[in-house]
């Protein structure tokens, strides 16, 4: 999983947001309301927004393995019609995600969301990745001395520590990127930061390079050793990782 930076609809694609909104509070069948306008070339509109914001492999934006499919409702629109048509709850979604979050979505003691929001945050503050197996898991939260409550929901829920698949993905997509790194530290001479860099995304499939130059991942080879020699091509890297 990696942060997805949400951009700006047209104005009158947004415009029309705003109406079908209106609308929706109007109507007691949201599921009918978004039928229809899922037809609308101002939907498509939305659908090519989120695609850009995807990146140019249009990675669903939960799991960054299969292609993105159709959109998603971070908040369900079933139980949460209010925010069936707002530009922010509105992600990409493929098929197999979709069907595990289907209407779950806890809420904490505050009335926040439990699941993680790429679109929002950082979902590395959450999670945290294991490069054996290729699977997700919660992130340890110091301060709890506990895994971090919304990085178990998120797991759990679209369940990111059993699909063998994906997690065969992640993998090797893990093993590219730490290659990437050792080739360059075997390189005579001082590193190309923007050659590695253009490198690493090549490489990163799956949105791996923010746990690589995170705090977890600086401190395992290859990438400790090269935060330790070359500190201004490590910071460069963590950079583009954002």
């Amino acid at each position: 999983m990696r942060r997805v930076h949400r951009v700006e609809l047209p104005a009158r694609v947004s415009a029309y947001l705003v109406r079908k909104q209106l609308a929706t509070a109007e109507t007691a069948n949201v599921e009918n309301t978004w039928r229809s306008a899922r037809q609308t070339e101002a939907m498509g509109a939305v659908v090519r927004t989120l695609q850009v914001m995807a990146g140019a492999r249009e990675r669903f934006m939960y799991c960054v393995d299969s292609h993105g499919s159709d959109i998603d409702h971070f908040w369900p629109k079933g139980t949460y019609p209010g925010r069936a048509f707002e530009w922010p709850n509105l992600l990409l979604c493929c098929t197999e995600c979709g069907r595990f979050k289907g209407i779950r979505f806890p809420l904490s003691a505050n009335g926040g969301p439990m699941l993680v929001d790429p679109s929002a945050e950082d979902p590395w503050e959450s999670l945290d990745f294991d490069p054996d197996t290729g699977n997700f898991t919660p992130r340890y939260d110091a301060t709890s001395g506990s895994p971090s409550a919304r990085g178990e929901q998120t797991v759990h829920i679209l369940q990111l520590d059993r699909r063998e698949g994906m997690s065969e993905g992640y993998r090797r997509t893990y093993l590219r990127l730490a290659n990437c790194v050792r080739e360059a530290l075997l390189t005579a001479g001082p590193i190309d930061a923007a050659q590695l860099t253009g490198n690493l995304r090549q490489a990163d499939d799956h949105g791996l390079m923010g746990w690589c130059f995170g705090p977890v991942g600086a401190r395992i080879q290859p990438f400790d050793e090269l935060r330790r020699r070359y500190l201004p091509v490590w910071t460069a890297c963590a950079a583009a990782a954002r």
